[in-house]
């Protein structure tokens, strides 16, 4: 290998590395203060990096929000994927996933699905399209395409109700399922309802809801 070849490729790992290093200090700091909140001297001081050297990085903060928001995306599609090539019913499946969020919700760390939830609502606020977001919608279409071959099993294995749309419920339910989860990550409890009923208890009951119609 040539010298100059060698120098290249040190020279885009330690690209690399500090990409990684300032996405792991500034993923705390979005799940605690907020993208909005978050400035690019906050994340620097964190990633023990002069700002100018995160800014030859990451020109935008939005850059850096987009690799984090990615970042925790991909442990969802992990863990859609895992559930996936189990060998279990469709809709052994679909209660492993809502048990999924469940435990993310009861968890000490809820930073993942904080930060996508607060990634979400920043981006609708930003004027100008977000660099790079398209590896975040990348991500996206591979989980759909996950959860789109458990539909398939479940119109094939009757283990979902028959009487029923079961690619219009099980995406319905999901989506709603794992929505108020978010919320909930954000919100510990839902501020119009005057019973204090703890928000892993709302999911347990939601849960029970969906189980219940689903097998009829």
């Amino acid at each position: 290998m040539k010298p100059m070849d060698r120098y290249e490729i040190e020279r885009q790992k330690n690209r690399e590395k500090r990409m990684e290093a300032i996405l792991d200090a500034a993923e705390p700091l979005f799940a605690e203060k907020g993208i909005e909140n978050t400035t690019m001297q906050d994340i620097a001081t964190a990633a023990n990096l002069g700002v100018a050297t995160v800014f030859r990085i990451y020109p935008k903060k939005e850059k850096i929000a987009v690799g984090a928001a990615t970042r925790k995306l991909k442990k969802i599609l992990t863990v859609f994927e895992e559930i996936q090539n189990r060998e279990a019913t469709s809709l052994e499946k679909i209660e492993a996933l809502l048990d999924h969020f469940l435990k993310e919700l009861q968890s000490d760390e809820k930073d993942d699905i904080k930060i996508i939830e607060d990634f979400d609502i920043y981006s609708t606020r930003l004027t100008e399209p977000i660099e790079d977001i398209e590896q975040y919608k990348k991500v996206y279409r591979e989980i759909s395409r996950t959860y789109a071959t458990i539909i398939k099993q479940g119109l094939e294995d009757n283990s979902i109700r028959s009487d029923i749309n079961i690619e219009e419920s099980l995406i319905t339910l999901i989506n709603t399922f794992a929505t108020f989860a978010r919320k909930l990550s954000i919100h510990k409890s839902i501020f119009f309802i005057e019973l204090d009923l703890e928000p892993e208890k709302q999911l347990e009951i939601l849960k029970k809801i969906i189980m219940d119609y689903l097998r009829g």
